[in-house]
């Protein structure tokens, strides 16, 4: 055990996220994503929801602010303009734990799909909400934090 770590956090995410540099991308996906075809590393998060792994990965992970929105999430298919109940509470956690202002960026299901194939790591929780997926980009530490 580790102080100041949650402990949803399991050895093999933390490592992962201490591995990856600015600018990679990890993946957080519901129980339905096609997680172990769409990347090289698939860390599962039994008995947890995608909003829990967020909020707890946003408590050490530093936020690239360098792009736009360094949030993705995937769009309502066939309806982009309708935003999920997931992507509401993503943006209640992103506004909570980061200096983020604006809601994910959304994006095309099979947009997403080529997208999650490039990901650092893919943590898969047992979310069954409809659109509990989201990309969060790694940004860098400097001296101010």
């Amino acid at each position: 055990m580790l102080y100041h770590i949650p402990s949803i956090i399991t050895p093999e995410l933390l490592y992962a996220m201490r591995a990856m540099g600015h600018g990679d991308e990890l993946l957080i996906t519901d129980a339905n994503f096609p997680a172990t075809s769409h990347g090289r590393e698939c860390i599962r998060l039994s008995g947890v929801n995608s909003s829990e792994a967020l909020s707890a990965i946003l408590t050490l992970l530093p936020i690239d602010t360098f792009v736009e929105n360094p949030f993705i999430t995937m769009e309502t298919v066939d309806h982009p303009e309708i935003v999920p109940p997931t992507v509401e509470d993503f943006t209640q956690i992103i506004l909570k734990k980061t200096n983020i202002t604006t809601r994910p960026i959304g994006l095309e299901r099979f947009e997403f799909y080529e997208r999650a194939k490039k990901a650092f790591v893919i943590i898969q929780t047992s979310d069954i909400r409809p659109y509990a997926n989201i990309f969060v980009k790694k940004g860098v530490i400097n001296h101010a934090d």
